[in-house]
């Protein structure tokens, strides 16, 4: 069986049949400039002198002539059958200064004074940790249990549906989304959150992200104002800056976000952010009342309302809350849901719920960016969803949570009685847990981190320099081993006999 041929950019090789200095030299210093500098790695494999020659446009013989040169001066390495390699252990000698152009520059380094980001882009800022892919070290946030997400069953869904595509289904898709898929969350929604929509109404992105920034873009002129709750998602600050929105944080009670607060601060804001059915990062549940009174407050501003609805499907006591958009009144309210929490990140799939009213301009300006979802995961999902996986996949995963949320309690009670005090979780994904006054919440992350575990401090979440300082730890992820030795870090790290001694009253972890 032949080797794969790798390919090299062409935008890194210029050659200029015009200039003076023949085309086999120009071939050779750019790829002794490309070794050089790093470009090509010690061990990379070059192209047969024939694929290459019929990429670059050029003879045979230009190639051989380079390869033969760049092999004399010790750049090269290998024989006839067995492959061209750029040499494992390069000479000192060949690296004298030289400058890479700029067809093959890797620098992170602007090329020139004018060569930066906008403002818009350097004012952008995310705690710690976000953005960053997956963490495997107890108690980071965000991930649900991979390691108990049916894999195989998943794999068989998918290639089934992948088989039985059309060759229609091959082309250009609906850029609302694959009409199935949206068939099947409108339904969803409509039983298990009491949302009320179609699927016309149904907008598949990907992710909660993209649909938040979509929405952002559409909704918000530059220097409109927009309420977002403090603390608050720090993904959703970032959306609304990015489109020059002027930022209303608005603190958190008990009943959600304060509405008398936000009309005090700015009455006529054009947008408000929440995530109602369970509040990130504080795990509130917004009252009925509080929930009429943003209503309320969002026709007389003619306001739009995004609501958040990330892990409504984790709640371990009672039922789950209602969402917002399927009150009386609720005519500018923008549902937004993912499958990241109860499928898997990597998904990259969620979806907008959007008024009748604005379902030509979603639509519109998805075309316009000729932006659309694969169609092979969308039919997927609407399969998975259709067959009865999804629902017992989500019945599965309440049950696992709770369970590790419960255990989580249990095993801080032994371990760090003197210190903190867990209740029984009632959703989520994670514990929030309030420190003593004074105490410094990025402290104790740090001290943690040393320990090598993870706890997100609650001031990173906060816009205004206010409230008591807490920590958050995700459990989902953990089986109950780390759990169980997480704990231990956790108290090793914050020396809680010590810890007792000097400060005094104890941190209280509740689970909100």
């Amino acid at each position: 069986m032949p080797k794969p041929t790798p390919h090299i950019p062409l935008p890194s090789i210029q050659l200029d049949a015009s200039a003076n200095l023949p085309l086999c030299r120009q071939l050779y210093e750019q790829l002794g400039r490309a070794i050089r500098t790093g470009y090509l790695a010690p061990g990379a494999r070059l192209p047969s002198t024939r694929a290459f020659a019929r990429e670059l446009g050029v003879s045979r013989t230009t190639v051989e002539e380079a390869y033969q040169d760049l092999f004399a001066q010790g750049y090269i390495e290998g024989q006839v059958g067995a492959g061209t390699y750029v040499t494992k252990h390069l000479s000192e000698s060949l690296f004298h200064k030289t400058t890479m152009p700029a067809a093959v520059t890797r620098s992170s380094e602007p090329v020139s004074r004018y060569a930066s980001v906008s403002q818009r882009g350097s004012a952008l800022s995310l705690p710690p940790g976000f953005g960053r892919g997956n963490e495997s070290i107890p108690f980071c946030l965000g991930l649900p249990a991979l390691e108990s997400f049916p894999q195989q069953e998943w794999a068989r869904t998918v290639a089934r549906v992948a088989r039985q595509l059309s060759p229609s289904q091959l082309g250009y898709q609906d850029v609302a989304g694959y009409r199935p898929l949206r068939e099947e969350i409108a339904t969803y929604l409509t039983v298990s959150r009491g949302v009320r929509c179609t699927a016309d109404q149904v907008i598949v992105v990907a992710g909660a992200q993209a649909g938040l920034f979509l929405a952002a873009r559409l909704l918000l002129n530059p220097g409109d104002a927009a309420w977002i709750e403090d603390p608050g998602y720090p993904y959703a600050k970032a959306a609304l800056e990015d489109v020059g929105a002027i930022i209303v944080p608005v603190p958190i009670d008990k009943e959600g976000i304060d509405v008398v607060s936000g009309r005090a601060r700015h009455p006529e804001a054009r947008l408000v952010y929440v995530t109602p059915s369970h509040q990130f990062p504080l795990g509130v549940t917004m009252s009925l009342a509080r929930r009429y009174e943003l209503l309320h407050w969002a026709q007389a501003a003619g306001a739009w309302i995004i609501e958040d609805d990330y892990d409504s499907e984790y709640r371990y006591l009672g039922r789950p809350i209602p969402a917002l958009q399927g009150l009386e009144g609720a005519e500018q309210v923008l549902y937004l849901g993912t499958f990241s929490k109860v499928l898997f990140p990597a998904l990259r799939l969620g979806y907008l719920v959007v008024p009748p009213s604005l379902i030509d301009t979603f639509v519109t300006a998805l075309c316009t960016a000729n932006i659309f979802q694969p169609t092979l995961e969308q039919a997927a999902v609407a399969t998975y969803m259709r067959e009865g996986d999804f629902a017992r996949h989500i019945r599965r995963m309440r049950s696992l949570y709770a369970k590790r949320g419960n255990l989580l309690r249990d095993c801080a009670g032994r371990s760090l009685g003197e210190v903190l005090t867990i209740e029984q979780p009632a959703a989520g994904l994670h514990l929030v847990g309030w420190l003593r006054e004074g105490t410094d919440d990025r402290d104790m992350a740090r001290k943690a981190e040393r320990q090598r575990i993870i706890v997100s401090p609650l001031s990173a979440y906060r816009m205004e320099p206010t409230g008591r300082s807490g920590v958050l730890l995700g459990y989902a992820s953990w089986t109950e081993r780390e759990i169980e030795e997480g704990v231990q870090h956790l108290a090793r790290a914050w020396n809680t006999r010590q810890e007792e001694r000097k400060r005094g009253p104890r941190v209280n972890l509740i689970i909100e």
